[in-house]
């Protein structure tokens, strides 16, 4: 497929030094992608640069001689965006784990290579099939590059960190996730983008072929947008008219410095000592406690000590003033296995709940096939966990049926809308417990939390957020941060939550048949470019 422009004469000398050029724009172009996501300094994911930086990465596909061309102008911009998005990997390997500092560079530029050689084959994909209509362009492209983002997502356990629809959890597109999720949201961004970037080659004259599909998206966008507050609004006149309580929530930061977290005379004994404050003292009828703040397997723990912390939530009546909570620690044994799980206690029930991560992190978690070698490289404890269940029952307190998730298992909307399949018994509330400490201070914390707003805004459903170091929040079920501590300091955050019944369009669908759906609405739009092109031939 040749370019959007003219070939022209220049020398193999010009071509090669076009060449650099472009793969710089697109290194640039990829960063600022990444800084979308959470913008150094403020954390905020700014939605107008996702859209100008992947408008760039259009214009140099538009621009590219060939397929080949394409595909390299997509990696190195992929490889940027995705190096930019996740290099406190280099954290926890370097820092913590010990990794000599060399490997642990390489180690974040191969998964970012290896993740970006999807979007090199969207790339290559776009150019081989690119109609020469505009509209069908873009969404060629936009097919192309949400098949993309979802192999990422999916294939090889998935990675998903940093998908392209998290920089619009604000911002005009924040309509879509409720009805299409996160990738859906992508999608429509890629289209928009690839218009803004064939808008931007037209000649000012011929401006008005453009405003068709753009006027139309924008009132698609502002139509949905007011089905959703709508919805939102007999949601929250649903509550009001069933007296649905309100819950006084106590989430917990303990801030232990990671480099210690796991030493007997220091991490482990600040743990220990300081949530075991809090959970004999409960703050409010709910308290959450982070990932592993109980650091020790039950067995490991001093004499009496897990007695005498539950004792507030078991040896009391079930009713007004009685106290529930949610605390991380990891259970199991050789024989059966390990797990990293959350402890639920209630009135009257011990050790009532029980939640057991499913989604693992490869190396952290698990260790994948082969890469034995790589992990004894590092000292990073707790490494080999069994996996839990994809839809475990929620733990019930209040009315409100709470469903845990266990650090960056939040990134997987579709494993959580398994949940939904039974309306009956789909979550009202999500508690995520999270320690983004082996990424010290790094924007980790501010992409992590715009992760979590996503699925507020997919399922419309409060999310609380208990965290090591931060970022320790209440979200509600529009997206919105009401309540959060600083990052980096040991505290209780008091906050207020309430659940929702309602299901979103997306819950529906993601829970009866997962992310199938998207891929193949895209891979139809693919094979019908496809059929035009060999037609047109």
């Amino acid at each position: 497929m040749p370019s959007v422009f003219a070939p022209s004469s220049h020398t193999a000398a010009t071509h090669r030094f076009l060449g650099w050029g472009w793969s710089a724009g697109m290194l640039l172009a990829g960063e600022l992608q990444a800084m979308s996501l959470a913008w150094p300094g403020s954390g905020q994911a700014l939605w107008w640069l996702q859209l100008l930086s992947l408008a760039a990465l259009a214009t140099g596909l538009l621009h590219a001689p060939t397929a080949r061309s394409a595909a390299w102008r997509g990696f190195v911009f992929a490889t940027a965006w995705l190096a930019g998005t996740f290099w406190w990997l280099f954290i926890s390997m370097h820092t913590y784990g010990g990794l000599p500092a060399p490997l642990a560079v390489l180690a974040v530029l191969a998964l970012a290579a290896f993740l970006g050689a999807y979007y090199a084959i969207a790339a290559w994909g776009f150019v081989r099939l690119r109609p020469m209509q505009p509209a069908w362009a873009a969404l060629v492209f936009a097919a192309c590059w949400t098949l993309a983002e979802l192999a990422r997502g999916t294939l090889w356990t998935g990675f998903p960190w940093g998908a392209a629809g998290y920089a619009h959890v604000d911002g005009p597109l924040a309509a879509l996730p409720r009805w299409v999720g996160v990738y859906g949201t992508g999608a429509v961004a890629a289209w928009l983008a690839m218009l803004l970037a064939q808008m931007l080659a037209t000649p000012a004259r011929r401006a008005l072929r453009w405003a068709a599909p753009l006027v139309l998206t924008a009132g698609a966008v502002a139509g949905l947008g007011v089905w959703q507050q709508r919805a939102l609004a007999e949601g929250d006149a649903q509550a009001l008219a069933e007296g649905r309580p309100v819950l006084d929530v106590a989430l917990l930061q303990g801030n232990i410095p990671q480099d210690v977290k796991f030493e007997p005379g220091e991490g482990i004994a600040l743990s220990l000592n300081w949530y075991g404050r809090q959970l004999l003292q409960p703050a409010a009828p709910l308290v959450v406690a982070p990932e592993t703040a109980i650091p020790l397997l039950p067995r490991q723990l001093p004499e009496g000590y897990l007695d005498a912390v539950t004792a507030p939530y078991r040896y009391q009546e079930a009713g007004t003033g009685a106290h529930a909570a949610l605390v991380g620690m990891p259970l199991g044994d050789e024989e059966q296995g390990y797990a990293n799980a959350v402890v639920g206690w209630q009135p009257g029930a011990g050790s009532s709940y029980r939640y057991d991560k499913h989604h693992l992190v490869p190396f952290g978690e698990f260790i994948p096939p082969l890469f034995h070698w790589f992990v004894r490289m590092m000292h990073i404890p707790l490494g080999d966990f069994a996996r839990g269940a994809v839809a475990q029952p929620p733990m019930l307190w209040q009315g409100e049926r709470l469903a845990p998730n266990i650090c960056y298992e939040d990134l997987f909307g579709e494993e959580l809308g398994a949940r939904f399949a039974d309306p009956a018994q789909a979550p009202t509330v999500f508690v995520n417990i999270s320690n983004i400490g082996w990424f010290g201070d790094s924007p980790a914390i501010d992409q992590h939390l715009h992760i979590s707003r996503m699925r507020s805004l997919e399922f419309e459903r409060p999310m609380l957020r208990a965290t090591n170091t931060g970022a320790t929040v209440a979200i509600d079920h529009r997206g919105v941060v009401t309540h959060q501590l600083p990052a980096f300091e040991r505290g209780v955050l008091l906050a207020t939550t309430q659940g929702r019944e309602h299901l979103t369009p997306y819950a529906r669908w993601v829970a009866a048949a997962g992310l199938w759906p998207l891929g193949l609405l895209c891979a139809a739009v693919l094979a019908l470019a496809g059929w035009l092109l060999r037609r047109s031939k």
